[in-house]
């Protein structure tokens, strides 16, 4: 049985997943700004939503940042096609950040 070489994949991958991460914190830097810096105009005002789709972002980024070290892990070992719950729970977490980007900019 021939010994798979991974080449530099397992660098590459691991090393867009910090930058996706990166731009996850600045998403969520962003999120958080919303909710506690007021409107230049004084008409902003903190609600409850704000404050939910705050904690939503932060849920979604460390969910993902969960499925990013072990995705880098796995293939570090060796390990071929990420597992299913992976995938699922990766795609949740970027859907419940999208909505609380969304959410956000309606209340904004």
């Amino acid at each position: 049985m021939a010994v798979r070489d991974p080449g530099l994949q397992p660098q590459r991958t691991a090393l867009a997943w910090r930058r996706t991460l990166l731009s996850l914190l600045v998403v969520d830097f962003f999120i958080l700004r919303s909710w506690l810096v007021p409107r230049a105009d004084g008409s902003g005002t903190v609600t409850i939503l704000n404050g939910v789709a705050v904690v939503a972002a932060a849920l979604a980024t460390v969910v993902l940042c969960f499925f990013g070290v072990q995705r880098v892990r796995h293939l570090r070992d060796g390990e071929g096609a990420p597992r299913a719950l992976a995938i699922a729970g990766t795609s949740a977490a970027v859907g419940l950040l999208a909505c609380s980007v969304v959410a956000v900019v309606l209340i904004r």
